[in-house]
């Protein structure tokens, strides 16, 4: 299985470990495939991010516009250059990084879409801007799965109830379980690169991978409980 599929894949199981609604699960999915942008094979891609950032940014700034996006889009791509293959962007700094810069991206074009059109929509406009953050990161591939998903699940679960800080938590969770599965890889990762060169391996991941699934049935103790009670409930009433 190649490398963007074995992320892809262990990002959605992650996603629905603690998301039910499709933007978020779709924010995890694009978050496990930004890493990897640090890779020789991409450098065309990152080129195109930084000139798209100048672009943004000049186009805001003439605009009189917010232009801290087009910024930000051009330090990622400057991140991306000057990082080593599996260093810094997998490291826990380099996670909270980029799920900031991320983050970031989407909250502003958000408030950015809001501040200049008429669109009243919510959900719809931060679907469009998932959208535009896919074709940025994903390659084509996942872009012929995840586009035509994620707007047939928008329909299916009109669910609009998203909080600025469920799209930080979901791009952090997309962006930690590529680290995490990467751990497993002979090379491992540098964990807390680049203020040190010590690597973690199959250990990290196996406890991270632990710790996420405590986490999740934590957090859905509550639901767990009231499906307990519904089913005390029925058999009270059929006995």
């Amino acid at each position: 299985m190649s490398s963007y599929k074995g992320h892809s894949i262990f990002a959605l199981i992650i996603s629905l470990m603690f998301f039910h609604s499709p933007p978020l699960i779709a924010l995890t999915f694009i978050g496990a495939n930004i890493p990897d942008f640090d890779h020789k094979f991409k450098k065309e891609n990152v080129y195109k991010l930084i000139i798209l950032g100048l672009i943004v940014f000049i186009s805001l700034y003439i605009l009189k516009l917010p232009y801290f996006i087009g910024l930000i889009i051009v330090f990622l791509g400057v991140t991306f250059y000057f990082s080593e293959h599996r260093s810094f962007t997998h490291s826990i700094f380099g996670i909270l990084t980029l799920t900031a810069c991320v983050s970031l991206i989407v909250i502003w074009g958000y408030e950015l879409v809001v501040g200049v059109t008429t669109l009243e929509n919510d959900y719809l406009i931060i679907a469009i801007i998932i959208a535009i953050l896919s074709f940025l990161f994903l390659n084509k591939k996942l872009l012929m799965i995840l586009i035509p998903l994620f707007f047939v699940s928008m329909f299916i679960i009109p669910n609009g109830d998203i909080s600025y800080i469920e799209i930080v938590l979901a791009l952090f969770l997309g962006l930690l379980s590529h680290t995490v599965l990467d751990s497993f890889t002979p090379a491992g990762i540098k964990i807390f690169a680049p203020v040190s060169s010590k690597k973690v391996y199959k250990s990290f991941g196996l406890a991270m991978i632990f710790l996420l699934s405590v986490i999740s049935l934590i957090i859905h103790v509550p639901l767990l409980f009231n499906l307990f009670e519904n089913y005390v409930m029925v058999l009270k009433l059929i006995f």
